[in-house]
């Protein structure tokens, strides 16, 4: 069900590594995860490209452009086929470890003789890797670390690869049925935009649920189906992913809706009020548990309403004093899509991006935001290879380009990188010349926790920095967060006045929604940013905005929900200590 664009970033990805492994041309590995990341960032669905199509996509040249024509052509790639069949599959096993890396992996299969996951954790707990160059103490607990972020995620895939998912059988099944589109929906952890999903659940409203059921299994994205009944149907997508489909009769379907969005503990939590109202609530209905009468069950809010409750927004509904809120009425009003009036974290193709300057701000622009700034990295991530003079210059395009857009106002910032020291790239001369500067850690990932905490802190006291950029740098099943101690990072950032970064890339979701909780605390305020790397990355805001709401944020509490005004006073106070 992934687009093509997305099967093919990952096999392209698969071959870099492959070619890392065999000691290969790290440039022409280089070549491959570039035109990986180009073709997975492209708007257009390549499958509906001819080889010149294909050609004129970024970093992909008539090589590469032939190798995904082919596997569009048969499902197949012969050169990803021969390097599978090359090196063991325990080494390409061990790859999947997102603290490994494919030379280490091969390191350890040639001269350990190591060839799956359970042998190298064996390994270092029997302390063989002693003595292996490169495979020190602290490298070997990385390793481990590594090892139970594979297993924790498991067969879990990512919030948008499940939403997409999710949305398309939902239109399909719309579509064969001509159901009520408010009557057939998802539901489950997908609905309460969890960072990663296990499988989907979807509900569906009819009184007669055979044609339901039917149109389900027929879809064509079905490889297996693991229950076929009236009440529920399960089934296996062709990519693994099982799907739940329940179908309840119309009158209870908002009890339903309520009950299969979760999470168990919320819906202990109701049950709970229902007993002490001599109510019971089920999937059917809430009803008196005397004489079985059905008091509330159309709609979810009728249900809630029944039980005293305002409606609970699904991202909320995770045991986490929501329930209480809502009884007390203190419900915060949480911030939305619809809230955000720009993007304050962007890159094009002058850097890492896909998307040209003026494509990106003709996307920005056709948003409807109110203002819309563009930051690419600066010089120290060296591979960028940026220069004073190329961000001069980009400054003058952009300038220009406001002419044209009368109603969104363009500002000039950059990402700078946060040494180990804390320092940034460029000197406050400079830096004042950029409308707004993000600031992230892209390196020295494995410093102490003194350390972390330390750099973090100093970058939140450059006068210059207004956002500390995807702040634990983790990202989800692939790499770890920082070890520092973010209590005081968070502390720093409220003293200062520096925004933390809510980072939408389905890959980070930086920070998550329990930091986000506990950043509140401190009296931070926030930034829900893209951190696109082409055109359609800028509508990834939605998961960004999910994962704030499940961080309870309003909007008040998040800067780019404000007027030009007001951000313009907040970026100002914190530069009059330069």
């Amino acid at each position: 069900m992934a687009r093509p664009n997305e099967e093919v970033e990952a096999l392209l990805n698969e071959y870099a590594d492959l070619l890392s492994i065999t000691g290969g041309d790290a440039f022409k590995a280089r070549a491959y995860e570039k035109a990986a990341r180009a073709i997975g960032g492209y708007p257009e669905d390549i499958s509906r490209l001819d080889d010149k199509g294909l050609r004129e996509i970024p970093n992909v040249g008539k090589s590469i452009a032939d190798k995904v024509a082919e596997f569009l052509r048969t499902g197949h790639m012969k050169v990803l086929d021969e390097r599978r069949t090359a090196i063991p599959a325990g080494v390409r096993e061990l790859i999947t470890i997102p603290t490994l890396g494919p030379k280490k992996a091969m390191q350890l299969h040639q001269e350990l003789g190591i060839a799956s996951v359970d042998a190298l954790v064996k390994a270092i707990e029997g302390d063989e890797l002693r003595g292996l160059k490169g495979f020190g103490p602290k490298t070997a607990d990385n390793i481990l670390h590594g090892v139970e972020l594979m297993q924790q995620a498991g067969d879990r895939i990512l919030l948008s690869a499940a939403t997409d998912i999710a949305e398309e059988t939902v239109a399909a099944l719309r579509e064969a049925t001509g159901c009520d589109p408010e009557h057939c929906v998802y539901a489950g952890s997908l609905r309460r935009m969890r960072e990663t999903i296990g499988d989907i659940d979807l509900l569906v409203a009819a009184e007669d649920p055979v044609p339901v059921m039917d149109a389900f299994i027929a879809l064509p994205h079905t490889a297996e189906v693991i229950a076929h009944g009236e009440k529920k149907t399960s089934v296996r997508t062709v990519k693994g992913l099982q799907l739940d489909l329940r179908v309840l009769p119309p009158a209870s379907f908002g009890a339903g809706l309520q009950y299969f969005t979760g999470s168990q503990a919320h819906n202990i939590r109701t049950r709970e009020i229902a007993v002490r109202k001599g109510l019971k609530l089920s999937e059917y209905g809430l009803f008196h548990a005397k004489s079985g009468r059905r008091k509330a069950a159309a709609t979810e809010e009728e249900v809630y309403a029944a039980l005293g409750l305002p409606w609970i927004p699904p991202t909320l509904r995770e045991d986490r004093g929501e329930v209480a809120a809502g009884l007390a009425g203190d419900l915060p009003r949480l911030v939305t899509e619809g809230d955000l009036r720009g993007d304050l974290h962007t890159h094009t193709d002058l850097t890492d991006g896909l998307s040209s300057l003026e494509d990106m701000v003709a996307t920005a622009a056709a948003r409807g935001y109110a203002y819309y700034a563009v930051t690419d990295h600066a010089p120290k991530l060296s591979m960028q290879r940026m220069t004073d003079e190329k961000i001069l210059a980009q400054r003058e395009r952009l300038r220009a380009l406001a002419g044209r857009y009368k109603k969104l106002r363009l500002l000039h910032g950059t990402e700078l990188n946060i040494g180990p020291d804390g320092e940034v790239d460029w000197p406050g001369e400079f830096l004042a010349g950029f409308d707004l500067c993000v600031a992230s850690i892209h390196s020295h990932f494995t410093l102490d926790r003194a350390a972390q905490t330390r750099r973090l802190i100093r970058a939140c006291e450059n006068p210059y920095v207004a956002v500390i950029g995807h702040p634990t740098t983790r990202q989800i099943g692939r790499r770890p967060p920082i070890d520092a101690d973010l209590d005081a990072v968070f502390a720093a950032c409220a003293r200062t006045g520096t925004a933390l970064e809510v980072n939408s890339h389905p890959h980070r979701l930086d920070l998550n929604d329990e930091l986000i909780l506990r950043a509140r605390h401190h009296g931070a305020v926030f930034a829900i940013d893209s951190d696109a790397h082409s055109t359609t990355h800028l509508a990834h805001t939605r998961y960004g905005v999910g994962t704030a709401q499940r961080g309870w944020l309003t909007p008040d509490e998040v800067i780019n929900t404000w007027t030009w005004q007001r951000l313009k006073s907040f970026l100002a106070r914190k530069r009059k200590s330069a």
